[in-house]
């Protein structure tokens, strides 16, 4: 556990014992995280009085009030090494969150739910103040201005929180591994496109792709409890065949609703192995180190989770040669112009120009090229995955 993680878990544990509700712990943990990430810290503290939680963070440098007013959650005025964050406590203790990943997820969700919640205040008020006379017109227009600044703050909000829920490359031996993930607007919140990568006990990497069905914070809970699901049956060593219908069946009764097309992909590092199991996903594509391409459409048959009889009918397994390369990717990055058969047909095309470059630049090369147009918007996820035996120490 790094001594950031450690952090975040006692401003937690502080918030929760104090009653302190999610959307407040949130930002009090994105603003000590901030600020544990851009210099050190020696000490966190907290304490109680008159119904209010007070936490302190004593920095190795002094934080200027310039730099407090950028954080999400504001600390008390000053410019010395010393912040401290007053906030109101709750009825009661709440339940300690769990591990970092699953909290981050909760406060996430809290966020996203009280921004909803503020846009519908907003629109309700403008509403009234729009059929009221032309008296408070000055006060509508003040409204608007508010209401952009809220947008762009919890923009900012959210971005941070999104960059916790897409986690850096895991150490793949000789895979080199890339990701693009770009949402359909600018100023919203994660969508229903996710991924999640992981190292297994026996050393191979696994890879979920997800997209679910919907929008807002519906396709972002949905998206997170198929990711969270399909880790969780990995790492307890269920077969990488079963894991799309056993999720399928896991989710049935929690989530109805819920629905959503999966990709899987099983690296074996020391056979430069790949193996893919599809729920209604797109179709990987291979371009070889001579230049060859392919879509893997053999792995195609299967349903998502929430489909009828979900589960991958079959897998699909390349051994990768030094230097081949994978892309997989959502639906957003080949239905940008309505036509997915055409966005396939480009994608190919753009994979062998783009070949040749870095792996790290590939997604967003991609992403770059193939949304250069777009009719219809919807996130993408783009994951470049490449072979380079003798690289992997490096």
């Amino acid at each position: 556990m790094t001594d950031v993680v450690r952090l975040r878990r006692r401003v937690r544990e502080a918030c929760a014992a104090a009653g302190v509700p999610a959307d407040q712990r949130a930002r009090l943990v994105l603003a000590v995280t901030l600020l544990a990430e851009s210099g050190p810290t020696t000490e966190l503290s907290s304490a109680m009085a008159d119904g209010r939680l007070s936490v302190t963070l004593e920095s190795a440098r002094p934080v200027g009030q310039p730099e407090r007013n950028t954080l999400p959650l504001l600390p008390a005025p000053g410019d010395g090494a010393s912040l401290t964050w007053h906030l109101d406590a709750g009825t009661g203790p709440l339940p300690v969150p769990g591990d970092d990943e699953t909290a981050t997820r909760d406060e996430m969700l809290a966020l996203v739910a009280r921004a909803d919640a503020v846009a519908k205040e907003q629109r309700e008020l403008k509403h009234e103040l729009a059929e009221t006379n032309s008296g408070v017109l000055a006060m509508y227009v003040e409204l608007e201005e508010r209401d952009e600044q809220l947008r762009k703050a919890h923009a900012v909000i959210f971005r941070e929180l999104e960059d916790a829920l897409r986690p850096p490359p895991p150490p793949a031996g000789p895979f080199e591994l890339a990701v693009h993930y770009a949402p359909s607007q600018q100023d919203s919140p994660t969508g229903g496109d996710l991924y999640d990568w992981f190292v297994l006990p026996d050393g191979c990497v696994h890879i979920t792709l997800v997209d679910a069905v919907g929008h807002g914070v519906t396709s972002t809970r949905h998206a997170l409890t198929v990711t969270h699901a399909i880790r969780t049956l990995a790492l307890e060593g269920h077969p990488f065949r079963d894991l799309i219908g056993r999720t399928a069946r896991t989710l049935a009764t929690i989530e109805p609703e819920l629905m959503a097309t999966v990709l899987l992909a099983r690296l074996d590092p020391a056979t430069g192995g790949v193996t893919f199991a599809n729920g209604s996903h797109p179709r990987p594509v291979l371009v070889t180190a001579d230049g060859g391409t392919e879509l893997l459409a053999a792995a195609t048959s299967g349903r998502g989770v929430g489909f009828p009889d979900p589960g991958s009918e079959s897998l699909i397994h390349r051994t990768l040669a030094d230097g081949d390369l994978l892309v997989i990717y959502t639906d957003g990055l080949v239905e940008s112009r309505k036509d997915f058969q055409e966005g396939e047909e480009r994608l190919l095309a753009a994979a062998r120009r783009n070949a040749g470059r870095p792996t790290a630049e590939i997604p967003d090369a991609l992403a770059t090229e193939m949304l250069e147009i777009v009719l219809h918007a919807d996130d993408t996820v783009v994951i470049a995955i490449r072979h380079r035996p003798g690289y992997g120490d490096a």
